[in-house]
């Protein structure tokens, strides 16, 4: 389940149980898209571009590396074709052969290296993400907060919250209004224009949450 869905399974659920409670008589009713809302923000698009920017550095560090283990192969696949000559004496052919070693045990190290390296920076660039996106979350939390305060809604409801079924919460509303579309041009009424995404370019993806850690001693 991705990350919105996940924070807002919990209060769309606690939602529900108190709405069922309710006292009988009309309410005032709201719906909001907050996938919409989230992939269409201007915030989230520019933080998308930074992220990208950052991969793409982790990705030419990575290369500039497999770069240097490339020329420890071909040195060593130099080498190896010169102690395949029968011609070559016992004392240059345990030169060479040391050599050889020397090589094959750098790039071995070089690539393991590289591998924890790439491990490492990936990870720390995508905690880096989940954290970013979770703040752009809470602050479109808080602005259909407001306007729910502010229209004196009752209740607003995510139409695209799913349950753990993948089934959406929200099947039928009577009368609700699709508060989407105000609360997106309010968040990108000052964004510049080089920031608002481009109809037709892949959206961000809201990134899912790391997998809680395994309990100790368990199978």
């Amino acid at each position: 389940m991705s990350l919105i869905r996940r924070i807002l399974a919990v209060a769309l659920a606690a939602s529900l149980a108190t709405f069922a409670t309710a006292a009988e008589g009309k309410l005032n009713i709201a719906t909001v898209d907050m996938q919409e809302l989230f992939k269409q923000y201007y915030r989230t698009n520019e933080a998308q571009k930074q992220i990208n920017v950052e991969r793409a550095r982790i990705q030419k560090d990575n290369n500039e590396r497999l770069t240097r283990i490339r020329e420890l192969e071909d040195t060593l696949g130099k080498l190896r074709k010169q102690l395949e000559d029968p011609a070559l004496n016992d004392s240059k052919k345990q030169t060479l052969f040391k050599e050889w070693q020397a090589s094959q045990q750098e790039g071995i190290a070089l690539d393991r290296e590289r591998r924890e390296f790439l491990q490492r920076r990936n990870q720390a660039l995508n905690e880096k993400m989940v954290q970013r996106m979770k703040g752009i979350l809470e602050e479109i939390r808080k602005l259909v907060e407001e306007k729910a305060k502010l229209d004196n809604y009752d209740y607003v409801f995510d139409k695209s919250g799913l349950s753990t079924s993948q089934v959406p919460f929200l099947l039928y509303t009577k009368d609700a209004t699709d508060i989407t579309a105000g609360l997106l041009k309010d968040l990108n009424k000052d964004a510049p224009a080089e920031s608002l995404p481009v109809p037709g370019e892949p959206t961000p993806e809201i990134p899912a949450p790391a997998p809680a850690p395994a309990a100790e001693g368990g199978q």
